[in-house]
C-alpha cells in the first residue's frame, strides 16, 4: 500500500527528504525517487502505480515534487483511490528557490551561469513553472481543500538546514513512527544533498524577486500563521 507522498516543493529538500527517509529501516520507496506517476501524461495505468507498493510490511512513499502543483482534479482522483495517505510538502524561501531552480535549468541547457544574461534568468522567474512552484499558499490550500489538513505536513527548509534530526523524526512522527534519528546522525543527515553549483544570486537580481514574492510571503504568513518576514530580506 502507498502510505505517503511527498509532494515537494522543487528545490526545497526534497532528495535530503528521500535519502534520509530511506535510512528509516521500515520506509521504502519501491519507485525510487520522483515516480512522476500524478504529474505526466503516460501510458501506465493506476494499477500499474499501485502495484508498486504492495509491500503491506513496509511504509511505503513517493517522493515526486511536481506533484505539488497538481490540479485540483487530480489530487480528488489520489483522494478517492488513497484517502490515508500522510502528506509531506517542504517550503523554502521563495526567492532560493527560484535562483536555484533557475540555475539548474541553465545548467540542463548546458551554460553556465556566465553565459545566462541577467534577462534569461528573469524570464524564467516569469515562467509559469516557477511561479507557480514558488506560489507555496496556492499548492498547501489545493492540497488542503480535498484533503484534511492534518494529512498534509508543511516543514521550513530551514528546520532542515539547522536541525536535520528534528526535521527528520518530526516527518517520521507525521507518518506514524517514533523518533528513530539521534544526535549521532547529525553529521550525516546534515550533508548537503544535490545542492547545485552554489552560485550565489546577482545582486541585479534580487529586487526582481523581491517584487515577485514580497506579497506571496505577506500572504503565506498570514494564511499559515506563522513568520516568514526573514524570507523578504
Amino acid at each position: 500500500m502507498l502510505n505517503f507522498l511527498g509532494i515537494g516543493a522543487q528545490k526545497s529538500g526534497t532528495t535530503w527528504l528521500y535519502k534520509t527517509l530511506a535510512k528509516h529501516p521500515k520506509i521504502m520507496f519501491p519507485g525510487e525517487k520522483e515516480v512522476h506517476f500524478w504529474d505526466s501524461p503516460q501510458n501506465r495505468s493506476v494499477e500499474w502505480y499501485l502495484n508498486l507498493f504492495l509491500d503491506e510490511s513496509h511504509i511505503n512513499g513517493d517522493i515526486t515534487p511536481a506533484y505539488g502543483i497538481l490540479t485540483k482534479d487530480v489530487i480528488q482522483n489520489i483522494y478517492e483511490l488513497l484517502p490515508h495517505l500522510r502528506l509531506i510538502y517542504l517550503i523554502r524561501n521563495p526567492i532560493e528557490r527560484a535562483w536555484s531552480s533557475a540555475r539548474m535549468a541553465l545548467e540542463r541547457a548546458e551554460m553556465t551561469h556566465l553565459e545566462g544574461s541577467d534577462q534569461w534568468f528573469i524570464d524564467h522567474f516569469m515562467s509559469k513553472g516557477s511561479l507557480a512552484r514558488g506560489d507555496y499558499e496556492t499548492c498547501i490550500r489545493q492540497w488542503r481543500s480535498v484533503f484534511p489538513s492534518s494529512q498534509l505536513l508543511v516543514m521550513r527548509h530551514e528546520t532542515i538546514r539547522n536541525s536535520p534530526v528534528v526535521a527528520a523524526n518530526k516527518v517520521l512522527h507525521h507518518l506514524g513512527q517514533e523518533s528513530f534519528f539521534t544526535e549521532s546522525d547529525c553529521q550525516t543527515l546534515g550533508e548537503k544533498v544535490f545542492e547545485g553549483d552554489g552560485v550565489p544570486l546577482r545582486p541585479t537580481l534580487l529586487p526582481v524577486l523581491q517584487d515577485i514574492y514580497s506579497k506571496h510571503i505577506d500572504s503565506l504568513s498570514e494564511y499559515l500563521q506563522e513568520d516568514f518576514s526573514d524570507w523578504k530580506k
